[in-house]
């Protein structure tokens, strides 16, 4: 037997657990969230969300902005609420199939389509007026990449934390802030 087979072969009989797709464990300072990422439906994404996995890029970081039976977003500021450098902005996939659904991971952008970078949002309820509905930026959507297979009580814990307006930047801001510790792939 091949040793990757041997590996997965084993990490299957001792958890129980296959996945199909990349699956990451993002500890929050109010719990642990672990996300299935779609790599199927969502290759450029998800390879995008990933080299920030690996790079550790998101430790420290915090969530944002949050907004009540909306979504919860992080993934831009650290602490001390500065804006960490993201790589270059990636091709919008809003448009592969997956909607903007309860527990889903959908990648923040500005007004531009083609903008997501680092942030990332999840949202709290069915969102239907974020998925693709046409080619305009407005109409175009924000590309979903996975789905919470674990810990949603916590990104619900999350969406109900009180928020502050500290700035035009942070007017969503929690309060206590929460901070992400870690994202690695299972």
């Amino acid at each position: 037997m091949k040793p990757l087979l041997l590996l997965v072969s084993c990490f299957v009989l001792l958890t129980g657990t296959a996945y199909a797709e990349p699956v990451v464990e993002m500890k929050t300072s109010l719990g642990t969230i672990q996300i299935e990422l779609n790599e199927e439906k969502a290759p450029l994404t998800v390879k995008n969300f990933l080299q920030y996995v690996d790079m550790d890029f998101y430790d420290g970081t915090i969530y944002h902005r949050v907004i009540r039976n909306f979504m919860i977003q992080g993934g831009g500021f650290d602490q001390s609420e500065k804006r960490k450098v993201p790589a270059a902005p990636i091709k919008n996939e809003a448009d592969n199939g997956l909607k903007n659904r309860k527990g889903s991971i959908a990648m923040a952008r500005t007004g531009v389509v083609d903008s997501a970078t680092s942030q990332f949002f999840i949202n709290l309820v069915d969102n239907d007026s974020l998925d693709h509905r046409g080619t305009s930026p407005r109409e175009f959507g924000y590309a979903v990449f996975g789905q919470v297979i674990d810990g949603m009580d916590v990104v619900e814990k999350i969406g109900k934390i009180k928020t502050i307006s500290k700035s035009s930047l942070f007017r969503d801001y929690p309060e206590p802030q929460v901070v992400i510790e870690s994202v690695r792939r299972l």
